[in-house]
């Protein structure tokens, strides 16, 4: 028994290594996640703009959503447990990888329908272009998010890139 413990161990911390974007590693995370939250051993950094930008997107009326490849239990864990409090009240909802992979514009046209808005309606950002590409791809919107300790991406690329939420204007997104 301890061995096939230490297997699957040895099998998850692989995948999390290769950054492995597998729906059951993902759904195993939040589920270890929950359990550290719960017992007040983890805190979720978001950057200090995060709050703001949230806050005034939802007083503007603006749908915002959150798609991770963190399952969805995850991303409410993360977003109840920040340094900034729980910032759950300013999201309207989650996608995660069984939306689909967030390479394939398909994934992006889901989520649109499940938001009941044209993709045209929608902005996406993201700090990875290929998903950005995806998204632009089914119609969306787009913005890459540049920030500090962000993986290098490739260019030249068509999206706008932005520093901070707060340099999204929200008068132009309304739902």
């Amino acid at each position: 028994r301890d061995e096939a413990a230490a297997l699957v161990c040895r099998a998850a911390r692989a995948l999390m290594d290769d950054d492995v974007k597998a729906t059951g590693l993902k759904q195993l995370q939040g589920l270890i996640w929950r359990e550290g939250y719960q017992a007040g051993r983890l805190t979720s950094h978001v950057y200090d703009d995060v709050p703001a930008a949230l806050r005034r997107w939802k007083e503007a009326g603006l749908d915002v959503r959150i798609y991770s490849s963190g399952s969805v239990l995850a991303q409410q864990q993360f977003f109840a447990h920040t340094a900034h409090g729980d910032l759950r009240r300013y999201l309207d909802g989650h996608f995660d990888t069984t939306t689909g992979p967030k390479r394939l514009a398909a994934s992006y046209r889901a989520i649109a329908r499940a938001m009941g808005l044209p993709a045209g309606a929608v902005l996406f950002v993201s700090d990875v272009v290929d998903e950005l590409d995806a998204a632009r791809e089914a119609g969306m919107a787009t913005a890459l998010s540049v920030r500090p300790g962000n993986a290098p991406q490739p260019g030249p690329h068509p999206h706008p890139e932005i520093a901070s939420l707060q340099e999204i204007d929200v008068g132009a997104r309304r739902s």
